[in-house]
């Protein structure tokens, strides 16, 4: 073995004696330190009103309040379609308000009043705007629907309050129930079927506008 050999393998045997030197020093300083708290799912309590009843659930704070309807509640006529808030199949009322319920957390809406598609009516009663669904055939594989039609009856309630949206032509004047008002106002409710146009006359029909 030449000279620059014997050099070579002294600086490797040096590094590796460093090394193991370091790692040696650090493993009882690591014992010594105390092991961390896991962190695991927090739980609370929530209470809110939904469908007229009342509902009291101890939920993991990271539950959304469609899981919340779904899971806990078993009120499966609302839809989890998209999860990310863009198809609108989750579409409830809540204090009156149209919110896509994966989007919020249950914990957020102690003391509200939730309507899911089971609150509006049933087969035996159903809402104005369910029943006009059927007359119109606004549903073909139905998945949306329960989204829609809790759309489209707040969609009628804002109107009538005079809340203006992006389409309104005159803001100091109530919008009308037109085709262009609840088009605009329905935009976020997908129907992958392509039902809008009888959607549409439904809408309008429980409005009294005009398509």
């Amino acid at each position: 073995m030449d000279e620059s050999s014997e050099v070579r393998m002294s600086r490797r045997d040096l590094l590796i004696a460093g090394a193991v030197t370091v790692s040696g020093a650090a493993v009882p300083s690591a014992m010594a330190q105390p092991p961390q708290a896991q962190a695991g799912p927090v739980a609370s309590h929530v209470s809110f009103s939904v469908n007229g009843k009342p509902a009291s659930l101890k939920l993991d704070t990271r539950t959304t309040l469609l899981d919340a309807l779904r899971e806990h509640l078993r009120l499966t006529g609302t839809k989890k379609g998209c999860d990310q808030g863009q198809c609108g199949a989750c579409t409830v009322i809540v204090d009156g308000r149209r919110i896509n319920s994966c989007l919020t957390l249950a914990i957020m809406h102690e003391g509200a009043k939730i309507t899911t598609i089971e609150g509006l009516g049933d087969k035996d009663r159903m809402h104005p705007m369910q029943a006009a669904f059927v007359r119109h055939d606004g549903y073909q594989c139905g998945y949306c629907t329960p989204g829609q039609i809790c759309s489209a009856v707040a969609v009628l309630d804002e109107i009538r309050q005079g809340i203006p949206s992006h389409v309104s032509a005159d803001l100091n004047a109530p919008p009308q129930p037109t085709g262009a008002e609840i088009r605009e106002r329905m935009s976020g409710n997908i129907c992958r079927c392509g039902a809008y146009s009888n959607i549409l006359d439904a809408i309008t029909e429980v409005g009294g506008g005009k398509a």
